[in-house]
């Protein structure tokens, strides 16, 4: 039987098993020895991450082929327009070619949120907004890159599900092994 580990990844932690300079390194959280980070967050984000000990399971929810849902939650800065939600909905080019359609959509801030530590940066006259975006692709930095493209620079990122595996009950720094 495969495992498979879904962690709430916290900011400031890597994707990777070991530190590396100012960030820390998922075996100071998860003592399984084994398994492997199906994907990537940056030290930056946080959010759902995926350990599993299965090539198969690991390369479908990576491989861009199977386009693997992933949602993220943003907080940007800045009110989002119709212009912008739409350039996200159709695809953004960012320099290395044009993204696949997000569905984007603005929403509440998420009833429950922990705060991050350390806090974003805020300034008191711009304002801030969540949006709630799915993709079917990973680039490195994608979410962020897409964001920055339409005039809404991304203050917080959350990956909160990877196809059917969410966050729900998942404190930052908690884990639980599910069997698939």
């Amino acid at each position: 039987m495969s495992r498979l580990i879904l962690f709430n990844k916290p900011y400031g932690v890597l994707s990777q098993f070991t530190d590396e300079g100012r960030f820390r390194g998922l075996a100071s959280y998860i003592p399984v020895p084994g398994v492997y980070a199906a994907g990537r967050l940056d030290g930056d984000s946080e959010g759902l991450l995926i350990l599993t000990d299965d090539g198969a399971l690991q390369h479908r929810l990576t491989d861009p082929h199977h386009k693997e849902a992933k949602v993220y939650w943003t907080q940007v800065e800045g009110r989002p327009d119709e212009a912008a939600l739409t350039a996200l909905r159709r695809g953004v080019d960012l320099g290395d070619g044009v993204t696949r359609p997000a569905e984007a959509e603005v929403m509440e801030e998420p009833a429950g949120l922990w705060p991050r530590n350390p806090p974003i940066r805020e300034r008191r006259h711009i304002p801030t907004s969540w949006l709630r975006l799915t993709l079917t692709e990973g680039r490195n930095r994608q979410v962020r890159r897409m964001t920055a493209r339409v005039g809404l620079p991304t203050l917080r990122l959350i990956r909160y599900a990877i196809g059917p595996w969410t966050l729900q009950g998942l404190a930052p720094g908690e884990w639980k092994e599910i069997h698939v």
